[in-house]
């Protein structure tokens, strides 16, 4: 695929991800959040994999980018959970 093709598809579903992210109701966010934790773990494990194997600086720009933000997704996602579990706790 060529760069204009890969950017579409980017664009696209950065569009589609958005509509529907805004969509779901706010009982549905944890469940939501956990999902999105996962994908994003898989993302960091990946990152991590391939930085190993990266060639050019490009390459490794990239894989930086895309680790610190998958790190950032998850340590997020599990305060976000964490203080919404909190809510439903029993108070002395």
């Amino acid at each position: 695929m060529d760069l204009l093709t890969e950017l579409t598809i980017l664009v696209l579903a950065a569009f589609v991800g958005f509509e529907v992210i805004s969509k779901v109701p706010n009982t549905l966010h944890t469940p939501l959040m956990s999902a999105t934790n996962a994908i994003h773990g898989i993302v960091l494990l990946g990152g991590l994999l391939l930085i190993g194997e990266a060639s050019g600086f490009l390459d490794e720009l990239l894989l930086v980018i895309a680790i610190a933000f998958g790190t950032i997704n998850v340590v997020g996602g599990f305060l976000v959970t964490d203080r919404m579990l909190e809510m439903f706790k029993r108070r002395d």
